[in-house]
């Protein structure tokens, strides 16, 4: 696989190497074809550092265009990141920089990313959070996030977050005895969050946040929109900050 993307690069550096005089391969015959072939071949084996030069310099300039592309897709969907009007919005509402996060409860990366996150949030004190319930794992997934979202729906921004933390806490199944477990823990009326999991509400806003993913190709968890920035599975915290901070430095 990467051999064939470093193709055409390696071409070119081959060419270069064998003579300063215009090359056409349609022009040569099969001798000459066979000839060059050989010399190519002997000039990579002589020197293969080549190939990890052209296979670094083509990594560089998709990772280039692709962070380009990705600034495109925020830019072009800002509004339902931002400021959908449903999803739970926390850290600092005013923050200057907005981190959404695509979240799913049955994930492990998404479990491990809390940590860093609320490192994030604590040590700059001014980045607003977006959370955005991307159930993508199955059953369970969708399950857990319909009780978190008709938690919110009920009993308001709160106890969603005592829910949502509770939940990336949970490592059982989420049958309702055990969602029912939850909610009575925190004090929470568990037959209307029970009755609201199946409303047209509940279906419509996880449907909004699907629809978002796709646009923005988002297919794992967990993903974030830090400002302008793309970050397809999570970081530690100080390279977050490094984002943020570079960020505020080309606002001025």
């Amino acid at each position: 696989m990467i051999l064939r993307h470093a193709a055409p690069a390696l071409l070119g550096l081959s060419m270069a190497a064998t003579s300063a005089q215009a090359l056409d391969l349609n022009a040569m015959n099969d001798a000459e074809k066979a000839e060059f072939g050989a010399q190519v071949r002997e000039y990579l084996l002589e020197n293969p550092e080549v190939i990890i030069e052209a296979i670094n310099i083509l990594e560089e300039r998709n990772a280039v265009a692709e962070a380009a592309a990705d600034k495109e897709l925020v830019a072009a969907n800002a509004d339902e990141l931002f400021d959908d009007g449903y999803s739970w919005v926390g850290g600092n509402p005013n923050g200057d920089i907005t981190l959404v996060e695509f979240m799913d409860y049955r994930c492990g990366y998404c479990r491990r990313a809390v940590p860093e996150v609320t490192s994030l949030l604590a040590e700059d004190g001014n980045i607003r959070l977006v959370i955005k319930e991307f159930p993508i794992l199955g059953d369970a997934s969708v399950l857990s996030s319909r009780f978190a979202v008709a938690t919110k729906h009920v009993a308001g921004d709160d106890a969603y977050k005592q829910v949502h933390d509770a939940l990336l806490e949970f490592t059982g199944e989420p049958t309702e005895v055990a969602l029912r477990r939850i909610s009575d823990g925190l004090g929470l009326n568990s037959d209307e969050i029970i009755a609201a999991m199946d409303s047209d509400r509940v279906t419509d806003e996880i449907a909004r946040t699907r629809a978002l993913a796709q646009r923005m190709q988002i297919s794992g968890t967990p993903s974030f929109v830090l400002g302008t920035e793309m970050l397809r599975g999570y970081l530690p915290a100080d390279q977050m900050q490094q984002i943020v901070n570079g960020i505020r430095a080309e606002r001025g």
